[in-house]
């Protein structure tokens, strides 16, 4: 094969990955989308509609509450481990970040973007961006890993459909994590190795950033009053919907939904969400239609404890925007003559 057919080759299989991650987002996004709507051809939309109606005014008031703790604690636990790491965070500057990336979270497709928008924005203002990621990274990680242990510990300790079949699940869980704990003690840290310095840099994180003294109980608790802040607002959207079974039974059908929230093929959270909602409320005998309604209504009640963030979003874009117009000025003003200091473009982008 000649080299620049190779070239062409290359520069086809370069161009396809792209296509083939966009074609993948397209596919999970509409497949979000797609599943709500079959639930609601299925069950008719007057359950949820009579839902959504519901919400007043002391609901909204209880779910702005809810929300502005759990983005205290979110930003919180994203300062501990960021400054654990050796970035600066002020605990205001989190929370404002945190607000304008649950409102990104709550209207963008994937849930995430959010997040990446947060890690990348205070990287360039701290003038580390590798260290800003993976603080982001390891403070959404912390709170995934909180929320999974809290909802196994109370999947076993209350009655849900999928009570039977908890004691496996955990049992080869541990036993999982138990092996790759082992394999990746057993890969080699030392060297001048990519994966060496990986090993390396991830096992400084979690002393530094998660297991520290300074930074692993106020993390902990963190990441506790963030899971049960949202579990709140799930039982007090079930409430919204009409549902009055105890709390011993809608608590484990509102874990399961939430953690079905981490999948990747959703909406801002819409998809897999009512679909595990309509399935647990189901199989406990409350009915789908009651759990899809309920997952419609903590959809909506999340979107307006979001809107604080829209104005932050609003209110810290717009210096920047000023900044760009500024710096447009003054390049004409030079006349390109003189050199445009890097500093600015980045905190005008």
């Amino acid at each position: 094969m000649s080299p620049d057919a190779t070239g062409t080759s290359a520069a086809r299989e370069t161009s396809a990955r792209p296509a083939g991650a966009a074609a993948w987002a397209w596919v999970s996004n509409l497949g979000g989308v797609g599943l709500v709507a079959a639930l609601l051809w299925w069950l008719g939309t007057g359950p949820a509609l009579a839902g959504l109606r519901r919400i007043d005014t002391p609901a909204v008031l209880a779910a702005l509450a809810l929300g502005a703790l759990a983005t205290v604690g979110c930003a919180w636990r994203w300062r501990l481990v960021a400054e654990g790491l050796g970035v600066r965070l002020p605990l205001g500057t989190a929370v404002a970040d945190c607000y304008r990336a649950v409102f990104l979270n709550a209207t963008l497709p994937g849930g995430v973007l959010g997040d990446v928008h947060r890690a990348v924005r205070h990287g360039r203002e701290a003038g580390d961006l590798g260290r800003a990621v993976r603080a982001v990274v390891w403070e959404r990680t912390a709170g995934q890993v909180v929320q999974v242990a809290l909802a196994a510990v109370l999947l076993l300790a209350l009655p849900s459909p999928v009570r039977p079949y908890l004691p496996t699940v955990t049992a080869v869980a541990v036993a999982v994590g138990l092996v790759l704990l082992v394999l990746v003690r057993a890969l080699p840290r030392s060297g001048p190795s990519r994966r060496a310095r990986a090993l390396r840099a991830a096992a400084a994180d979690l002393r530094a950033g998660l297991l520290g003294r300074r930074t692993g109980p106020g993390v902990l608790l963190a990441s506790t009053v963030v899971v049960g802040c949202h579990l709140a607002t799930f039982v007090l959207a079930a409430r919204v919907a009409g549902a009055t079974a105890p709390l011993t039974v809608l608590v484990p059908l509102t874990l399961l939904a939430l953690l079905a929230m981490a999948l990747p093929a959703n909406v801002a959270g819409f998809g897999p969400r009512e679909g595990v909602a309509a399935w647990a409320f189901g199989a406990a005998g409350l009915g789908a239609a009651q759990g899809v309604s309920t997952a419609l209504v903590y959809g909506a009640l999340v979107l307006v404890a979001a809107l604080p963030g829209a104005a932050v979003l609003v209110l810290r874009g717009r210096p920047a925007a000023l900044r760009e117009r500024r710096g447009d000025r003054t390049v004409g003003a030079q006349g390109g003559s003189s050199p445009v200091p890097a500093a600015g473009l980045a905190g005008s982008t």
